[in-house]
């Protein structure tokens, strides 16, 4: 049995990439550590809470010292490091959360991750650490970080700390770098699940300044895929970038989800634009496509009615969010 790591895998993508995992193979065992924070949620997780092939261990990867617990007696073949702080806007009014989990925290695995061993690190990682593109251009590989927020600046500090240890320590940690994810088990603060939520309890949706700015989108099991990819075919000390090729504008996003769901317009109301917004994200993905074999399976219109369906049946998942439920017993 293959013991395989995966830090937050509570949150969205980390849950999502278990389920994908537990899907796609049968030798594997999974330790999914995550700190409970009010975007950890046991309910996404639930479905395998009692399988031979997946443990839970409550972890804050800020503390050392329960972080080489986590790592005490075990042999990991691979680390995938998706715990994180990720949410803009909580970034700019309290950044040191930010900093303590993204940086100290990255810190305390790689030093966990060299005293045992490991056989692969995945650092999870994101395109807002290359900045804001104008209105053309992608972003590759090789693009400067130049991060704008306090997020995107803790995300690319973490980026050059595992950098430092392939070279310094010639770790096997590979980095993946993905443009906005969306699908099932996104918690309802980030764009498209507010969007949702929001139209189906016929609430205001608000969008920040002309909602003209533009993001690459990329469905959460599409990125699953590629990360399973680079796990099993990356070159070690490598960069790849993931993409969906679906660039939208914010604004357009809102109309598709109100035109799914069948919502008016009239609940669109435009609000003063956050601190520091980058205009567009667009990555492209052509080396990981090209060097692993992966290419993303959903269009954005795909996605989004696959996505807009499960929010839809799953209105209790979200309903216990909003009432705070879903953190009893912690």
């Amino acid at each position: 049995m293959r013991k395989l790591l995966v830090t937050g895998g509570m949150g969205f993508i980390g849950s999502n990439f278990i389920g994908y995992l537990l899907a796609h193979y049968t030798d594997i065992h999974i330790t999914n550590a995550d700190a409970l924070t009010y975007a950890g949620n046991p309910d996404n997780v639930a479905q395998w809470s009692q399988s031979d092939h997946y443990r839970f261990v409550k972890t804050d990867i800020t503390d050392a010292e329960q972080v080489r617990y986590l790592f005490q007696g075990e042999s990991y073949e691979a680390v995938f490091h998706f715990a994180a702080e990720s949410h803009v806007d909580r970034s700019i009014t309290g950044p040191e959360q930010f900093v303590r989990t993204n940086v100290l925290g990255t810190f305390h695995l790689l030093e966990a991750a060299k005293a045992s061993g490991v056989g692969r690190f995945i650092h999870i990682s994101t395109d807002e650490v290359y900045g804001s593109l104008g209105a053309a251009g992608y972003f590759t590989e090789d693009t400067p970080l130049q991060p704008n927020s306090p997020y995107s600046a803790s995300k690319a500090s973490s980026d050059l700390l595992a950098r430092s240890y392939v070279h310094t320590y010639g770790m096997p940690i590979l980095v993946t770098r993905c443009s906005n994810n969306y699908g099932p088990y996104q918690f309802p603060e980030k764009l498209i699940p507010t969007i949702i939520v929001r139209a189906l309890t016929n609430q205001s949706i608000p969008v920040y300044g002309d909602g003209l700015n533009v993001r690459d989108w990329l469905y959460v099991l599409d990125h699953c895929a590629a990360i399973a990819a680079v796990w099993e075919r990356g070159v070690e000390g490598e960069v790849y970038n993931i993409g969906g090729h679906q660039e939208r504008m914010n604004i357009d996003i809102v109309r598709a989800v109100l035109q799914l769901l069948g919502k008016p317009e009239s609940l669109i109301t435009f609000v003063a634009d956050r601190s520091g917004h980058d205009r567009r994200y667009a990555i492209d993905p052509a080396k990981t496509e090209r060097e692993l074999g992966w290419v993303p399976v959903e269009t954005l219109e795909t996605g989004l009615e696959k996505t807009v369906k499960w929010y839809v049946d799953n209105r209790v998942w979200w309903e216990r969010i909003q009432s705070g439920s879903y953190r009893k017993g912690r």
